[in-house]
């Protein structure tokens, strides 16, 4: 039973759902820490309810107040009798993300840093577009990958999120939502955040059929779209899965001698292995993959990289799109600029005649910490620097 695996089905005390002890959780903090409500799927609620004493209807009542009404205190649920409420309070979290900074673009992208539980941050961006707002999500705290231009590695990977500390994420971004711009709401997702998804793959999973259920937010999910770097056993598992869910991978290079110096994993998974397995997931899903491709100046931008780019995915063309994206510099990584105006566009060119499916990517948020990954690094490394003596 699912409930049983997740270590509250007969819980005493709460503990975190899916996780174990962490690097750098605080040396005080000897109370094990709540997970989040939103961590369960409500055939689990009901269940645990029902375990605990308490009628199963009551989960269809809470999920209402928690997914419809968006609640942000348990004696909001007006309709929960008490001693439900007092039981859920006990074990769960229904606030374990605070806001610690928000941030906002003149596009009208909003940017957030979340405090978590444990005192960690991560970040968070609403971004709106022709078709609907989308919310960009964080799997992991920090980032172990390795990517020599990313602002979200500059900071090691401290622990994984679990699955509810993923959904209170869109939860937090639709509150603001109601209080700022009613009417308005979520409905698409991208998780391209902090982290590697698929290296925190079945919290990811859970995440995703959890935002999913039409009785929660509902989010569609070919509005959904997952980001990874090339890890590629979990490629082949995602596949497998089958999904609906958009797959979106991080390229950035043609060729092995390029893609080893500026993404690490590639020596792990090198670019024969990735387009094996990018192509299983075509045939598999009959689906369509992006491939990210950040353009870095006299690097990776040249007409000879997109000509080498263009043959390398022309076996899977059909049911590939190229997005290239011009690099938000990052104050650490001085090595890399933003490619020109005129390379971009020829980069461009040269894709579309021979073929392949491309566009450029819109950029959200220039105006403020627009890399991802470079709030939470000016926060975590302000916060570490020592106080001035005057």
């Amino acid at each position: 039973m699912m409930l049983t695996k997740l270590g509250l089905m007969n819980a005493k005390t709460p503990r975190r759902i899916g996780m174990t002890a962490y690097p750098g959780e605080k040396e005080e903090a000897k109370t094990p820490l709540k997970p989040s409500i939103y961590g369960l799927t409500l055939q689990e609620l009901a269940e645990w309810l029902e375990a605990h004493g308490e009628k199963k209807f009551r989960a269809r009542q809470v999920w209402d107040w928690l997914y419809k009404k968006r609640v942000e205190h348990w004696h909001e649920m007006k309709n929960v009798n008490r001693s439900c409420l007092e039981l859920l309070d006990a074990h769960f979290a229904l606030n374990s993300l605070k806001v610690q900074v928000r941030q906002q673009s003149a596009d009208g992208t909003v940017k957030y840093l979340f405090e978590l539980a444990d005192g960690n941050v991560i970040e968070t961006v609403l971004m709106r577009h022709s078709y609907g707002l989308s919310v960009c999500v964080t799997t992991q705290v920090g980032c172990n990958i390795g990517c020599t231009f990313c602002a979200s590695g500059l900071l090691a990977k401290v622990r994984d999120l679990d699955s509810g500390e993923m959904v209170e994420q869109l939860i937090q971004v639709q509150r603001d939502l109601d209080r700022r711009e009613p009417g308005k709401r979520v409905s698409h997702v991208v998780v391209m955040g902090i982290g590697e998804p698929f290296d925190n793959y079945e919290q990811l999973m859970r995440f995703l059929r959890i935002i999913n259920a039409q009785e929660g937010l509902g989010i569609g999910a070919r509005h959904i779209t997952v980001s990874t770097s090339g890890i590629v056993p979990r490629i082949y598992d995602f596949a497998d899965a089958n999904l609906q869910v958009n797959l979106a991978v991080s390229l950035h290079a043609p060729n092995d001698r390029l893609r080893t110096q500026i993404m690490r994993i590639n020596k792990a998974y090198p670019l024969a292995q990735l387009m094996e397995a990018c192509r299983y997931y075509v045939e598999k899903t009959n689906r369509r993959i992006t491939f990210e491709y950040i353009l870095l100046r006299d690097v990776n931008d040249h007409k000879r990289e997109a000509l080498e780019l263009a043959e390398l995915v022309r076996p899977i063309r059909h049911l590939v799109y190229v997005n290239l994206i011009p690099y938000n510099p990052v104050d650490e990584h001085v090595q890399y600029q933003r490619s020109t105006p005129e390379a971009i566009q020829t980069f461009y060119k040269t894709l579309k005649s021979k073929g392949i499916a491309c566009g450029i990517r819109r950029e959200h948020g220039t105006d403020i910490d627009a890399a991802c990954g470079q709030l939470r690094s000016k926060h975590v490394k302000r916060q570490a620097r020592p106080e001035s003596v005057h």
